[in-house]
């Protein structure tokens, strides 16, 4: 396992992992004289603090503490859950009976379940996930004042601002499954582990009146210290509401479009959430029967690794306590895997790839990219068409994959911005996008559990006046 088991508190917790192993041992106990033979228990707590500013006062502090137990039953294939904040032996108890109530009168699922025995992590990694940050409300407001500062001071065009925040947060858990009424056991799972996540945003506005333009920057970190400093930040966000004034409409085209690299991973979500096992087994996905099939551009390469130290996405096991492990997801733009938790797999006839909750760690790259591929040259690949930096709605339809969203961003000629655009709207279909994927930037950035550089898509509609 990853880390023994500790009869003291972790920084900024309540609880410790021994007291967590009490709730769920007595939660899977009373489980069991209930009559359940299978059954699982977790408990977690999670604190943080957020302090927002704005126009170089302080805003809001706000302090999060919240603790959970939850419990699912199964009778057979009849599943239950419940869920409980009060730690006290009889609210558990309590919690438990009601599980077991609702499994009694649920329907029989045949897939219903627990992860098969071979899939349970039963030795896992310490990714390095847990950095607590003891930082007072005060120090927080300093830090969100130096970076809104940062940004008005970078020009007097910069005129407002809608402020700017410091947040930090952790939390910690222990899960432990009941099978056949024994636990603790090869093929049974029980784990957990502390993480933390930390960020820093500030959202500037430039001009005035009509001609006003927002922008916004973040950091975001496990660790305080790998966090970008407050000043980057600001004159950051700054520069990108600056570089917008004068923004203008365009008439209704098709061209290139280019997605800055946070908008890709957007792209790359949008293909996760089509390849996932719920979207697959009830088809609602345009990319439903795809496994080993092209997907996307023949250049095109995506690699899922859960175990990066440090990572964002980074996971020893899944939500279900099923083990991780690096993979290829899409070789060549041939789909190799799925994304599949147990349930879901079940559905589909096949085994889960252990992402219940979720992707770990998405890389995607191309074959074509160069080390020299910085945005400059991504623009140059453009050559004359949109680069988008922004995107508003949710118009994608995960059935058919049709695309439109409003967009804001800048025109290109010649490899180089022309001039700011705004009030348009960009519109394709995914599977036509994917596939229409001329190159990958080597500008990479990491949102979340995703990581690409900007995306040149080498035909979309953009609807303008």
């Amino acid at each position: 396992m990853s880390k023994t088991a500790s009869n003291t508190p972790l920084p900024g917790f309540h609880h410790n992992r021994h007291q967590f192993e009490e709730l769920v041992d007595l939660a899977l106990s009373h489980a069991k004289s209930l009559g359940a033979s299978d059954a699982a228990a977790e408990a977690s707590e999670g604190s943080g603090l957020s302090v927002s500013v704005r126009k170089g006062e302080l805003e809001n502090v706000e302090r999060n503490r919240d603790k959970s137990l939850g419990v699912t039953v199964y009778l057979g294939q009849r599943r239950g859950n419940a869920s409980t904040s009060d730690f006290s032996p009889a609210a558990i108890r309590q919690t438990v009976q009601a599980a077991y109530d609702i499994a009694r009168f649920t329907a029989e699922d045949p897939v219903a379940g627990l992860p098969d025995a071979q899939d349970v992590a039963n030795h896992y990694p310490d990714l390095d996930l847990f950095h607590p940050w003891d930082l007072s409300a005060e120090r927080a407001a300093e830090i969100a004042l130096a970076c809104e500062a940062a940004a008005l001071g970078t020009s007097k065009q910069i005129t407002n601002s809608e402020g700017a925040g410091v947040s930090a947060q952790q939390s910690h858990f222990f899960v432990a499954h009941m099978r056949g009424g024994e636990r603790g056991k090869p093929g049974i799972f029980s784990g957990g582990y502390a993480s933390s996540r930390h960020s820093l945003s500030v959202a500037p506005i430039a001009g005035k009146g009509n001609g006003m333009q927002r922008d916004y920057w973040y950091s975001s970190m496990r660790a305080p210290h790998e966090l970008a400093s407050p000043e980057a930040v600001g004159r950051y966000a700054a520069e990108r509401a600056l570089s917008r004034l004068r923004a203008r409409k365009i008439k209704t085209t098709e061209c290139p479009v280019l997605f800055e690299s946070p908008l890709a991973a957007g792209l790359l979500g949008a293909y996760v959430q089509a390849t996932s096992g719920g979207a697959l087994y009830r088809k609602t996905s345009f990319l439903a029967d795809s496994l080993g099939k092209r997907a996307m551009a023949d250049h095109l390469d995506i690699v899922e690794d859960p175990h990066l130290r440090g990572g964002k996405g980074s996971s020893p096991f899944d939500d279900e306590g099923v083990r991780t492990a690096a993979r290829k997801v899409v070789d060549a733009g041939v789909v190799q895997g799925y994304f599949l938790s147990t349930y879901s797999a079940r559905k589909l006839g096949m085994r889960t790839t252990g992402n219940a909750g979720g992707s770990h760690n998405l890389t995607l790259t191309s074959r074509r990219t160069r080390k020299a591929d910085n945005l400059d040259a991504m623009l140059k690949k453009l050559g004359r068409g949109l680069f988008v930096t922004e995107l508003m709605g949710q118009g994608v339809n995960p059935v058919t994959g049709d695309y439109s969203r409003g967009a804001s961003g800048y025109w290109v000629e010649n490899g180089v911005i022309a001039y700011p655009v705004q009030e348009i709207t960009i519109a394709g279909n995914l599977r036509d996008m994917l596939m229409g994927v001329d190159a990958v930037g080597a500008d990479a950035y990491n949102y979340g559990a995703k990581t690409v550089g900007s995306v040149l898509v080498n035909r979309m509609k953009v609807a303008g006046s």
